[in-house]
């Protein structure tokens, strides 16, 4: 924009120069070049001023000469008589001049043309660049959005990313655990071979006579123990992250010797597919499964697998079903009467979760919660072939209030809560009618407890905590039965 600018001020300076050129040249160039005139009178006045010549007959004479409000010349003179010779040098000389104003005169035509046509050159740029300048504020505010909707998009990946974390310090620190047995495996193996070297072929059969033994007499005074109190709950160990936030899986407390299958249940309710792992390391490591299509979809994460059958609350209704797993048939349907469904009397997680189904040493329980008991927990044992209700229990603990529940040795142990910091602070011992409060601390590692069960079996709580399979090991308080009693 400054370029056209300058072109328009070297033509105006042109023009001026030109002007002043003429107002002093012009009437040198025809005989006039003195400062004053005489007039008729006599007298003298400026060159600005009109005067008469003294005689108009002998030449041409200037009568005024100035400037017009544009800045060009413009010289008033009084012809000679026509008897005048044509052919008077001043004549020729005049002619010339003429000839070279109306050059000059087309010149600063072009020039005047030129120069508009610059300013409407220039007008036009600045148009294009005020609509540059916008477009530019455009682009700058679109690119702050931009960057605005990137940064968004990050964050909230960032914040589904964040969960991950103590997921990977927990891998972390299971691989440090595993060097560590790796370790151990290596010294103890050398240990063997070097005691094996030293006692020789013989000497060792009798050591693995002795470990045997030993193993034996372990094993019977396991079958001593009674059913014990629950007064601890270990650290949870995540056995594997997968799911929903809400689901079950469990193992066969009555499964053969050297079977150890998994079953897993995802999601509470609108669901019948059950998958079966052959064994726990398949489980873990694995995404090798069998699966079962069940008759109905299940409601809630309160299934048990028992004695090579899944017991579960068909969806929207009281009813249990027993389903056999290897047949793949219905082996009993049975109503459980007045409990609660639907979303009736859940856990406090919600979740349809109104009849939990249990096992333990003693057998199959169901726990749910009625009208006529005005929605606190019932307690009922169960015959695990026809589905009968042997016994039953009223507790005064409101059901909805509850996190979880789970049965160990007939007692019932609820926690507090299903998120956030979690204790077991209620029991109900069936073998006595009565209730305690307790406070035994339980960590809640994923904040969201959807299903909590207890094995007999392993002597462990099976958990599911928002989309991580947990096992957390108890410490019960043992009574050992004397063999003369």
């Amino acid at each position: 924009m400054s370029v056209p600018l300058l072109k328009i001020g070297v033509v105006l300076s042109t023009m001026a120069m030109i002007t002043n050129w003429m107002s002093q040249t012009l009437p040198s160039l025809v005989g006039l070049n003195t400062t004053r005139l005489t007039a008729a009178t006599g007298g003298t006045l400026d060159r600005s001023t009109g005067v008469l010549p003294t005689n108009p007959e002998e030449s041409w004479q200037v009568y005024s000469s100035a400037q017009d409000s544009e800045g060009r010349c413009i010289c008033t003179v009084v012809a000679p008589q026509q008897t005048m010779c044509s052919r008077d040098a001043r004549t020729k000389q005049l002619r010339q001049l003429l000839e070279k104003v109306q050059n000059m005169s087309q010149s600063i035509e072009v020039l005047d043309r030129r120069t508009q046509r610059d300013l409407q050159y220039v007008e036009k740029m600045e148009n294009q660049m005020r609509g540059l300048e916008s477009k530019f504020k455009q682009v700058e505010e679109s690119h702050k959005q931009h960057l605005a909707r990137q940064f968004k998009a990050i964050k909230a990946k960032m914040e589904e990313l964040r969960p991950l974390i103590p997921v990977l310090e927990e891998y972390k620190a299971d691989a440090k655990l595993v060097l560590q047995f790796k370790e151990e495996v290596q010294n103890l193996t050398s240990v063997l071979n070097e005691l094996q070297e030293e006692i020789g072929a013989y000497d060792y059969e009798e050591l693995q006579n002795r470990v045997s033994n030993l193993e034996e007499r372990l094993r019977a005074c396991m079958q001593k123990l009674a059913c014990g109190k629950l007064t601890g709950i270990s650290d949870p160990i995540t056995v594997k992250t997968s799911g929903s936030r809400f689901g079950s899986w469990m193992t066969d407390p009555l499964a053969p010797e050297g079977e150890n299958k998994v079953w897993y249940m995802d999601s509470y309710h609108n669901n019948r597919f059950v998958r079966e792992y052959k064994s726990m390391a398949d489980f873990m490591n694995t995404d090798n499964f069998t699966s079962h299509r069940l008759p109905h979809p299940w409601s809630g994460t309160g299934q048990v697998v028992y004695n090579g059958s899944i017991y579960f609350n068909k969806y929207q209704s009281h009813i249990i079903i027993r389903f056999d797993l290897k047949t793949e048939t219905i082996l009993k349907t049975r109503s459980l009467d007045y409990a609660g469904y639907n979303n009736m009397y859940h856990y406090a997680w919600g979740g349809h979760s109104d009849i939990d189904l249990m096992v333990d040493e003693n057998g199959l329980w169901a726990v749910y919660a009625t009208n006529q008991n005005a929605g606190n927990i019932v307690i009922s044992k169960l015959d695990p072939n026809t589905l009968q209700s042997l016994q039953t229990w009223n507790t005064s603990y409101p059901k909805r209030s509850a996190g979880e529940a789970f049965i160990i040795c007939g007692t019932l142990y609820v926690t507090n809560g299903y998120s956030g910091g979690t204790k077991v602070h209620y029991a109900y011992q069936t073998n006595a009618s009565t209730y305690e409060y307790i406070d035994i601390p339980f960590q809640n590692k994923y904040s969201h407890i959807s299903m909590l069960d207890y094995n007999p079996k392993d002597r462990a709580l099976y958990a599911w905590n928002n989309g991580h399979q947990i096992l957390y090991n108890v410490t019960l308080f043992h009574v050992i039965r004397s063999d003369e009693l």
